[in-house]
């Protein structure tokens, strides 16, 4: 859903409030699974301790697309849209996690959560109007964002490593106009971002709309990445640059990731 859309959707005073909270939050026009969905969240999400991961863990699974065996979610997790949100065993969502399927009714933007996944603290998932898609055994620090803007996918392969605060995600706007502002000119998407099986992004990295990172490379800390990175590189800077290679046995130079 484009962000003129999400605004028109919000604002719009000729269509009641239950139905813009339904457009806009819930992802379904059911007044049955809208109920479902706001007793679940909000007597559930709040609960603390063993109980509130035991009762999370039976009756979560009722809101979304598919949630697969083990699945733990933290509190205070927020949802959106979550019959486009698919998760697979053994995926583990913290305290204060952000998991957002928005983009209007089309199921083909989904937001995909491989096995084993675990999600740090407060970290964001948001498809408005693109899709996200986590391979298995992905570990995210805490706080991190991940944002897939309006026809973009981000595609994360599987045994990464990232680090707090990493952000992904679409970020291109156009701006050739002077006489309107750029908010109002619309996205320039280049397709979203893939970063390759096994790559280990550092604190505090930028992976940014087009970017593409082969596998096992290594992103360091503070790092933006705006093009294409080799598979097995070390790469650091703003843009990104690679510095060596990791089968490169001819400096021991350490790696702040």
């Amino acid at each position: 859903m484009a962000r003129k859309e999400v605004h028109a959707n919000i604002t719009d005073e000729s269509t009641s409030a239950l139905k813009r909270y339904q457009q806009v939050v819930v992802g379904s026009d059911s007044l049955w699974f809208t109920i479902k969905f706001e007793l679940l969240t909000t007597f559930l999400g709040i609960l603390p301790g063993a109980v509130g991961l035991v009762l999370r863990k039976k009756f979560y699974r009722k809101l979304f697309k598919r949630v697969g065996r083990g699945v733990i979610f933290g509190t205070n997790v927020v949802i959106r849209h979550p019959q486009k949100i698919e998760i697979d065993d053994g995926a583990v969502i913290s305290d204060g996690c952000v998991l957002d399927a928005g983009g209007g009714q089309a199921r083909d933007h989904d937001l995909l959560i491989g096995k084993g996944v675990i999600l740090g603290q407060n970290t964001m998932l948001r498809c408005k109007g693109g899709s996200i898609h986590i391979g298995e055994n992905v570990g995210f620090g805490a706080n991190c964002a991940v944002y897939a803007g309006e026809g973009n996918t981000i595609d994360i392969g599987v045994n990464g490593l990232i680090a707090p605060y990493v952000y992904i995600g679409s970020g291109r706007y156009h701006f050739d106009r002077t006489d309107i502002p750029i908010v109002e000119q619309g996205p320039a998407p280049l397709g979203g971002c893939r970063i390759g099986d096994g790559v280990w992004l550092g604190l505090r990295a930028t992976v940014i709309d087009g970017a593409d990172i082969g596998r096992d490379a290594i992103v360091s800390a503070g790092s933006v990445v705006t093009e294409t990175l080799p598979p097995f590189c070390i790469a650091a800077g703003s843009p990104s640059r690679v510095i060596r290679y990791r089968e490169d046995t001819a400096t021991d130079a350490p790696v702040f990731a």
